[in-house]
């Protein structure tokens, strides 16, 4: 029995060197999306949303990335951390860390490890100090909040300017495909005593 969980644990931690921690995504990245990004690096075997439970209003979105072996995902951590790799149109890179064995959620339990826990009651010493940390964590949430609000203002802000450019882009080039079409160009070349290439 003993030696069963052992080979189930040491299959676990082999899925962890081969995985990917990617965290910074946009919150329109989908499964598929991160998977054809990540395709150029080797074969993405599966992709897991990790649920963001510490923000009370979701910016961004992390999931844990398992590729076909270690080589491959040590080959996206390596990428990503050299060179800003954009996704889904977010304004800020998204960054990529080897995986942890705490942040699966559906990890088998390490052989020979005991975990104890209490309740601590009013009279005991530590009571005092985890009110007080009940209090800052509370404190630290609130601010989080708002700083994260400010940010998806900016975010907003950002992604309507990249689209009012994207607009803009496309309607001057309309412009000039049509100016082709018609040859109106070529009229005018000919007049100016120019040369047009047809490329």
């Amino acid at each position: 029995m003993g030696s069963e969980k052992d080979e189930q644990f040491a299959m676990f931690e082999e899925k962890v060197k081969r995985t990917v921690y990617v965290d910074n995504l946009s919150l329109q990245v989908t499964e598929p999306v991160l998977r054809t990004a990540l395709d150029q690096f080797g074969t993405v075997v599966s992709v897991h949303f990790i649920p963001n439970y510490t923000e009370p209003i979701n910016s961004s979105q992390c999931a844990l990335v398992e590729m076909k072996d270690s080589k491959e995902a040590k080959s996206v951590i390596t990428v990503i951390a050299q060179f800003p790799f954009m996704m889904s149109g977010m304004p800020r890179p998204v960054r990529a860390r080897p995986a942890e064995v705490e942040m699966f959620d559906d990890r088998p339990v390490k052989p020979g490890r005991k975990i104890s826990f209490r309740w601590l009651e009013s009279d005991d010493p530590d009571f005092e100090v985890a009110r007080q940390i009940k209090r800052l964590s509370k404190k630290h949430v609130a601010e989080a909040a708002f700083l994260v609000k400010q940010h998806m203002a900016e975010e907003e802000k950002l992604a309507k300017q990249q689209q009012e450019t994207l607009k803009g882009n496309y309607k001057k080039y309309e412009i000039v495909d049509s100016v082709m079409a018609d040859g109106t160009a070529r009229r005018l070349a000919k007049h100016y005593n120019m040369r047009i290439s047809d490329d």
